[in-house]
């Protein structure tokens, strides 16, 4: 089994296990003299076969992304983490950037202006490129991700 196709059985299953619990609620309960929907027990028996195997999953995953690294050395786990740090920083650049933005605003109908306290178009250049670091990054993961084999038990 590839990478990939781990990580997307990894979110179908924690959709599944969602409904499952949603299913468990929904037939918790049921009028005297009737019977539920479904079998509770038979949901059970279904949820913790899913959560067994998204255990199983998350393992062989985590294991895969410590092990496995791209033509520089880096590790999955470590392009993963660059990926995620990034995000956060394209985000608050780009706060940033709105509310600095906003430059029209007056205060009480004074003649006070508001002015950005920085350089909208540079940080706007740093944003952009920050984005484009994100794409190569991601682009190198899910490439790896579909020619790497999930390291299994």
């Amino acid at each position: 089994m590839k990478l990939a196709e781990a990580l997307q059985e990894r979110a179908d299953l924690n959709v599944k296990i969602e409904q499952l619990g949603q299913r468990l609620y929904d037939n918790a309960q049921t009028q005297e003299g009737e019977t539920p929907a479904e079998d509770p027990k038979a949901l059970l028996r279904e949820l913790d076969g899913a959560i067994d195997r998204l255990a199983y999953l998350m393992e062989a995953v985590n294991r895969t992304n410590c092990a496995v690294t791209d033509a520089n050395g880096q590790s999955l786990t470590a392009l993963i983490a660059k990926r995620d740090a990034l995000k956060k920083k394209a985000d608050a650049y780009r706060s940033l950037i709105r509310a600095a933005s906003n430059v029209y605003q007056r205060v009480r109908g004074s003649e006070i202006r508001l002015l950005p306290a920085v350089d909208v178009p540079a940080l706007q250049k740093q944003a952009d490129a920050i984005s484009k670091e994100i794409r190569t990054t991601d682009n190198a993961l899910q490439a790896l991700n579909w020619t790497v084999d999930l390291i299994e038990d």
